[in-house]
Parts: C-alpha cells; structure tokens; sequence
C-alpha cells in the first residue's frame, strides 16, 4: 500500500505557503452561482460573501462540509456552498449553466470535460493564481493530466482514483466452493477460450430462484443473484477490457477516436456476451438507466464480484452487511491493464468573487483543506499531504486497498478518455448502449461511434459553443 509520506511533508510545507498567499489577496477570475439545490444553510450576512462549489459526489461532498466549516471560522466573510448535482446531469448542467454565466465560483471537472472550458478561457490559470510552486503539494498524475500542452494548469488537484479492483462477497463465494484466493488469478479470452478463467467463476456465482447456478443446463437465464457486473461502464469495465485487449480508444495525439479495432471488437464482445449470453450480469436496460444499479446489487448481497474504483469503497463499506473484500481485476490477453483517474476542482473565470474564489481554491489545495477527504475513507486526495488519513481510515477499517494501487504500480496503464470524449459522450453513449441491449452488434456499433463522432469532430470549428469568456480587464492576466 503506498503512503507518500516524504511528499507528503514537502506538500505541507507548500500548503501553508499557499494558503498564506490566499490571505493575501490572489487575484481570480470565476462565476455567479448556479441555483442548484445545495446544503440548507442560514443566510449570510451582508458583508459576507458567498463562494458556491459544485461536485457530483455526495459523500465527498460531506467532507467539504467539514472542511469548509474550518475555513469559515478561518474566514469569517466568506460563507462557502456545496451543490451535489447527479453525475448523469452533471456535465450537461455545467455547459449550459457556464454558456448561460449562472454556474459557481468553483466546480469539479475530469479529464474529458476540461479541455474545452481551458480553451475557452472559462477556467482560472492556476499556476497565475496560486503560483506554480504550488504543484509540489499535489498528485504529479493528476497535475500531469490537467495540464494543457502549452503548460498550464487548468485546476487545483483534488482526488486521484487509484486503478480499478475486483470487490467481492464473500460469503457467496463460500456458498459457491469458490477460495478469495483464486480471484488473484483470474484471467478472461476471447470469446471465452483457452485460459479463461474468469467466465467458469462467473458462472458458478450466478443463480436463479431455483438455485440452479449458470453454469447448471436447468438454469432459466434468469438470476436472482449475479456474478459480476458486466455492462456500460466506461471506467469500471469497458475501457479496462478494451486496454487489456491492446486495444486503444483515441489516437496518439487525442484528435481522434481508433477503438473500430479487432482488438476493441474482441475485448467488447465478451463483455456484452456476459450480459446477452451467459447471463451472469444484470440486464442492459437495468443499468444503462441506473448507473449506480450493479453497485445497490451488491451492496444488498444478490451481485458476488462487483468491479470498480475506489470511488465505491465508501458506498460499499457503509451498505454492506456481509464479509467482504478486495482482489485484483481480471487479466486480458495484454495482461491486466486499468485505466487511473483525476479530479479538480476549477474556478470559473467569469465569478464576480474573484480574489474570495481563490482563497477557497487555495484551500482546497492546502492539506488542512483536503484532509477530510480522506480522514473518513471517501476518496483518496489528490493533496499529497491529506493522504496519510485516507490510508490510516482504511487500514483501521481492515480493508486492504492494495489492489486498487498495485494494478496502476505494477504495470502499464491506458490514458483517461480526453476532452474529444466529452464532445461527443452524447453520440457515443447511446450507441454503446445500444450494443450492450443487443440492438446493434458489436461490430457495427463501434464502427457507427467511430465514424459518427469523428465526423462530429472535424465539425466542431472549436470546443464547446457558448461558454463565455473571461472580462477584458483579465485578458492580459491569462497571457
């Protein structure tokens, strides 16, 4: 399990350094607030203002809380709110709130919607505002990913995902014969041939109200109980498989989408055969309309292997009722492969809050600003120095997070999707759900995606229409 402590020290020292510097009055550039329904709190005083933060997750929403409250007592005429809007709606809502200038001050984004917002001169230039040496207190990865070709950094690091692991039950794994231990070694084939291990697993961990387990000739195909977790899910499946397949999604230089690829039609064609033919995994049209449907599955004890990121730890650790743990994610032909993932927290460049917008970004970036993140296990911060608790939380939990690190460590990686995939989510998507009810086959969905969304792309003169630039009195800060 890896705990940066010596970075951490370092990115302490930097912190206070920062925060100091907010004190002082940084110059920012943002936006008003949004109107979305946030945290009931009392009106603020006349004098005070008010900075609004938009995120998508409700238990790191509730660290917040706990932070800000520090930072209101810190700085009394600053009244800081936290809207939680649905990550389905999320970026969707962003984009017209940005275009329509009623967005907050400060709002998460990941690494395939941030690009066109930085292009647009939407977003606070960090390294302008907090000062480049600010770096050294946060994640390098993450930093590196939101950092533009020309250099800058486009938002203050918040929470670094780690890889993706294998959660699972188990008691369903006794009750199936099945040893925690033999999860290490699970490895999935094409079409399910020689050396795939990991479709008899999934087979035997699958029943229906009769008992009769998937891999029974007088199982009905329909489960009470699911194996894994097979579906739609850009970062917990579908991507991991599509890496360890050797396959890629975009091209060497992110203009372009390559995933109409034999490789790409093998690794999604076993996917969607675990849904469509085995019967291991719940229905498309279940979870292509909840996202969160495999996860309330296992957590009420009826799925036995349940893939994700850390980003379910919490969920998983407050739902479940049953003993269970965390394995490695199965192995490909390429060998086992995840992709790992950033978010930040950017100030919007149209805020009329400009110099209080930054004193909260900087503490959102200083240690004592990101711990509660990780002092109650929600996510891992981004903040080097606010990681020591998130291990601590779940090392008492007598959780082991290892596997969700040791598959990043160990090995290669596959990239983020990058700001062509926010573009065009709304062309891909749908087809891709399509594939998984058995609408289109694999085949012609990835080509249909491919072509539909890179002609989309060589349509779109710039990024995102609409977004509104900064005022002309910050243009010569931005250069």
């Amino acid at each position: 399990m890896p705990k940066p402590l010596n970075s951490a020290l370092v990115a302490g020292s930097v912190c206070v350094a920062i925060v100091a510097a907010s004190a002082l009055g940084i110059t920012a550039f943002g936006l008003s607030t949004s109107g979305q329904t946030g945290p009931t709190r009392p009106e603020p005083e006349a004098d005070q203002t008010t900075v609004t933060v938009r995120v998508w997750d409700d238990t790191v929403a509730a660290g917040y809380e706990k932070s800000f409250a520090t930072f209101e007592r810190d700085n009394p005429d600053i009244e800081v709110e936290v809207d939680v809007v649905p990550y389905d709606e999320y970026f969707t809502t962003l984009a017209d709130d940005v275009a329509a200038g009623e967005a907050d001050d400060i709002f998460w984004l990941n690494s395939s919607n941030y690009t066109d917002y930085a292009d647009e001169g939407a977003l606070f230039d960090i390294d302008r505002v907090l000062g480049r040496t600010s770096r050294a207190a946060w994640s390098p990865a993450v930093v590196d990913q939101f950092t533009t070709d020309d250099g800058h950094l486009w938002g203050v690091p918040q929470l670094s995902d780690g890889g993706i692991a294998l959660y699972y039950n188990a008691d369903l794994l006794k009750q199936a014969g099945i040893d925690p231990a033999t999860l290490d070694e699970l490895a999935w084939a094409p079409g399910g041939g020689e050396g795939d291990t990991l479709l008899p697993v999934l087979k035997k961990l699958t029943r229906d109200a009769s008992g009769h387990t998937a891999d029974d000739p007088a199982f009905d195909g329909t489960p009470v109980q699911y194996g894994y977790n097979a579906g739609d899910d850009l970062q917990a499946i579908w991507y991991d498989y599509l890496a360890s397949a050797g396959g890629a999604f975009e091209n060497d230089d992110s203009t372009a989408f390559a995933f109409d690829t034999e490789e790409a039609r093998v690794a999604f064609q076993y996917v969607v055969d675990l849904v469509q033919q085995a019967r291991v995994a719940p229905p498309a049209v279940l979870t292509n309309e909840n996202a969160d449907y495999s996860r309330e599955q296992f957590v009420a004890g009826n799925m036995a292997l349940f893939q994700s990121g850390l980003y379910s730890l919490a969920p998983v650790d407050a739902g479940a009722d049953f003993e269970w743990g965390v394995a490695p994610m199965p192995a490909g032909p390429a060998g086992r492969i995840s992709v790992t993932n950033g978010i930040v927290a950017a100030g919007n460049a149209n805020t009329p809050h400009r110099d209080d917008t930054a004193k909260v970004l900087a503490w959102l970036g200083s240690t004592d600003g990101a711990k509660h993140i990780g002092a109650d296990g929600a996510a891992v911060p981004a903040v080097l120095g606010a990681q020591e608790g998130y291990y601590d939380h779940w090392t008492t939990q007598g959780v082991d997070v290892r596997p969700f690190f040791d598959v990043i460590d160990d090995g290669p990686t596959i990239a983020a999707p990058t700001g062509i995939y926010g573009r065009t989510q709304s062309i891909i998507e749908p087809i891709f759900d399509r594939m998984f009810t058995g609408e289109l086959s694999v085949a012609d969905a990835l080509a249909q995606a491919q072509s539909e969304a890179n002609a989309a792309l060589t349509g779109v003169p710039g990024a995102r229409g609409g977004v509104t630039p900064p005022p002309a009195d910050d243009d010569e800060a931005l250069n």
